[in-house]
């Protein structure tokens, strides 16, 4: 007996993740994505008609308001996109039954703790960016208590957007960069979070998760690793010099969390797999360049 479509919505569709999504699609899905110029999620009436004239089972949400230290200069927009937005997707989704998929972010902490934070540990954001996230997040999981996934990811990137793909431009032209050494996270490629994202709609698994890569870093080891191995693809000719500096150093306009190393434990307990470390994936993400 032929298994039956699953008609997923995509939010984001032109971000990394969004990319990343489409690519990672299961055979079974029809899949519709869409840019925030084709739909602004808190528009409800947009939607609403959306959710009506498509009729998903599934809604992947991965647009958002990004840029940490803009969020600080224009807080209402970011409002407007991490947690308004998430709210009217999970309010239409409880009138139409669809399952909502739900990305959000290591930044709900404030590094204090020097371990793994799991799903239980509390949110203390530092930035607009991280308050409004965990504004999203929770007005999912009310809305949606038993019909929706939620996922942290951290330190997101991949060959089309993120550190890596920002680092491969700067190292092409400066010969010397200076890089924070005391914020420690796990780089996590696109890639292996859409492939959890799709893992977890597709069981319909509800509640909140976490996933990252293995290991830890800093964005210091972040850039030489990207450095290193652009070298070896052939990616770069030259490395500039990379030079360890402290936060104090390299004043934003918003903290950051100097540790928010994800515990994806239980994620990989579920699902059976293990996540690859962040500097293999790195290799195989930057693979897709060369």
């Amino acid at each position: 007996m032929k298994e039956a479509p699953l008609r997923a919505l995509l939010t984001g569709a032109h971000g990394q993740l969004g990319k990343a999504l489409a690519a990672a699609a299961p055979p079974q899905v029809v899949l519709r994505g869409l840019t925030h110029t084709e739909l602004d999620i808190a528009e409800a009436a947009a939607v609403a008609a959306m959710l009506r004239d498509f009729a998903p089972n599934l809604v992947l949400n991965t647009a958002a308001f990004t840029a940490v230290d803009e969020a600080e200069r224009a807080p209402e927009a970011a409002a407007r996109a991490n947690s308004l937005g998430p709210r009217v997707l999970a309010q239409a989704c409880a009138r139409t039954g669809a399952w909502l998929t739900h990305v959000s972010t290591d930044y709900v902490f404030d590094g204090g703790q020097s371990r793994p934070y799991d799903t239980s540990a509390k949110p203390r954001p530092l930035s607009v960016y991280g308050r409004t996230k965990l504004e999203g997040e929770i007005a999912v999981l009310e809305a949606l208590p038993q019909s929706s996934t939620v996922v942290r990811a951290s330190w997101l990137y991949s060959a089309h957007g993120g550190f890596a793909h920002r680092m491969l431009a700067l190292m092409a032209t400066r010969p010397q960069l200076s890089m924070v050494a005391d914020q420690v996270g796990a780089p996590t490629a696109a890639s292996g979070l859409a492939a959890v994202l799709w893992a977890l709609s597709v069981r319909r698994t509800a509640g909140l998760w976490h996933w990252c890569d293995s290991g830890v870093a800093s964005w210091y080891d972040f850039a030489v690793a990207t450095a290193e191995i652009a070298l070896d693809l052939k990616l770069l000719r030259t490395a500039p010099l990379i030079t360890p500096i402290a936060s104090a150093e390299y004043v934003t306009a918003a903290a950051r969390p100097p540790y928010s190393v994800l515990d994806k434990r239980a994620t990989e307990r579920l699902l059976g797999i293990t996540a690859p470390h962040w500097s293999q994936a790195l290799r195989t993400t930057l693979e897709e360049l060369a």
